[in-house]
């Protein structure tokens, strides 16, 4: 199934998104995703509505230098723990939302993801049982003002920006994570490619770490990780990430007014 949340005429929703292209319908769902979904008989033509990020979360965690190759670039060696961090739940935004730089930053980089979406409470999670508490998978781009990464030595204000946390379009229920493809494209160029077979922690290891550390709610978000390939983004640029078998998120760069 792929769930989504989006802007109808008749306000916000969470929707079932069913079918492709310009057959895609959007069929409202009652209260929340979670569990088993209820419908309320309403539906809408995708192309009629817009698209907001897939769901709100409580919080965004996520993990830093999951692939060998970007620890690399990033002039560090991999880590043998996975490195958890945090994004505010106000710097999500949904597909085709401006991604704001700041005027505080000299660097803002791209990161393009896999995300993971939590659906139910659960902590101190075996890996063994980590598919038991997922409700699906969406794409990220974990936006970063680099140069603030670097001078803080802590990633909370780099990370922390509003809209820094692209996600979307949809939440793809049914998939096996162990072996997607990744691509970033900077205004149709690619930029980065990689899979997520190269994790150096893997989905239930990650959800076993952090589950040991804080409670997860439904909705709560997992940043992966991204691969090599990060570099800035300009005012006027379109990112697009896309992850295979779930779609493309793509958001234009703006500077703040």
């Amino acid at each position: 199934m792929r769930l989504g949340r989006v802007a109808s005429p008749d306000g916000v929703a969470f929707v079932s998104i069913e079918g492709d292209g310009s057959d895609a319908v959007a069929k409202e769902i009652a209260e929340h995703p979670f569990g088993t979904p209820t419908f309320t008989g309403r539906s809408w033509p995708l192309a009629d509505i817009r698209l907001l990020a897939p769901i709100l979360a409580s919080k965004v965690i996520c993990i830093g230098k999951n692939y060998a190759a970007h620890a690399a670039e990033m002039g560090g060696e991999a880590p043998k723990d996975p490195v958890i961090f945090i994004k505010p739940n106000t710097s999500i935004v949904g597909p085709n939302a401006p991604i704001i730089l700041p005027p505080s930053s000299s660097q803002v980089d791209f990161e393009g993801e896999l995300a993971v979406v939590i659906g139910r409470p659960c902590k101190d999670v075996p890996a063994a049982k980590a598919a038991d508490v997922i409700l699906g998978y969406t794409v990220a781009n974990d936006v970063t003002a680099r140069d603030q990464q670097r001078h803080d030595g802590q990633w909370t204000r780099a990370k922390g920006y509003d809209t820094f946390c692209p996600l979307g379009p949809w939440i793809e229920t049914a998939i096996d994570p162990s072996d997607l493809e990744i691509t970033t494209e900077l205004d149709g160029e690619v930029r980065q490619r990689s899979r997520t077979s190269l994790f150096l922690h893997d989905i239930p290891k990650i959800i076993e770490c952090i589950s040991s550390v804080m409670t997860l709610l439904p909705g709560d978000v997992i940043l992966t990780g991204t691969p090599e390939g990060v570099g800035p983004l300009a005012a006027g640029q379109n990112v697009s990430v896309t992850v295979e078998g779930i779609g493309t998120l793509t958001n234009p760069v703006a500077t703040k007014r």
